[in-house]
């Protein structure tokens, strides 16, 4: 029967020399002795650094926000649980009884530093270029199907752009009204253009996030409307 860690450094796209850097990247801090959180760090750099770079050579029309932006969605903590998914991690891990007990094991931010702590480990095993290898191969189809630069911006930042684009001045926000219990409060917001009539209304569990309903219905009447 094959090794479970040797299937999981297959399908990394590394074998490591030091099998002791392996067991440690997937032990978590709930487990006695060492844990990954080390390796979670340096993963966590390497891989910022390879995605920039990568970013840099393959979108040279780019600014540096865009590019940022593109780098943040791939190397957030959710694509890196995707990646964990892809190459079957969530198994391998090693995790106290208590983590285990109530799933840990499952869950994504805990897969996702996993991930960093691999690659921190396979940069300690066999170097910087090695480690380039496995993150580009892993990333390898997002890299190729990269998303469009305005998916990536909220609905205020959307809005703002495209009425500056347009010599329009900003919109205005204004809280309207705050309801429910202190753990479960809704938020209701006004957006309202200066030059204009136009009023859309955003509600959210924060004011931050009903602003950005507010700014996504004010777009959608722009839209609609054929208004700038």
């Amino acid at each position: 029967m094959k090794n479970p860690h040797l299937a999981l450094a297959e399908r990394l796209g590394h074998l490591f020399k030091d099998q002791n850097l392996l067991a440690l990247a997937l032990t978590h801090r709930s487990a006695t002795g060492q844990n990954n959180e080390r390796l979670e760090f340096l993963g966590d750099g390497v891989l910022n650094f390879v995605i920039a770079a990568e970013l840099f050579r393959l979108r040279p029309e780019l600014s540096e926000g865009d590019l940022s932006r593109l780098r943040a969605t791939l190397v957030r903590g959710q694509t890196l649980a995707e990646i964990a998914k892809e190459i079957a991690l969530a198994d391998q891990l090693t995790m106290g009884e208590g983590e285990l007990r109530s799933g840990g094991f499952q869950r994504g931010s805990i897969q996702a530093d996993a991930v960093e702590a691999l690659l921190g480990a396979v940069y300690l095993d066999a170097g910087f270029d090695a480690c380039q290898q496995v993150i580009l191969g892993l990333y390898a189809s997002r890299l190729q199907n990269l998303p469009a630069i305005d998916d990536l911006k909220d609905p205020k930042t959307r809005l703002q752009e495209r009425l500056q684009g347009r010599g329009r001045p900003l919109p205005s926000y204004e809280l309207k009204g705050v309801r429910g219990k202190p753990h479960e409060q809704k938020f209701t917001v006004v957006c309202s253009l200066p030059d204009g009539e136009q009023l859309s209304t955003g509600e959210g569990s924060s004011r931050r996030r009903a602003e950005q309903i507010a700014a996504a219905a004010m777009l959608l009447e722009l839209d609609n409307s054929g208004a700038n």
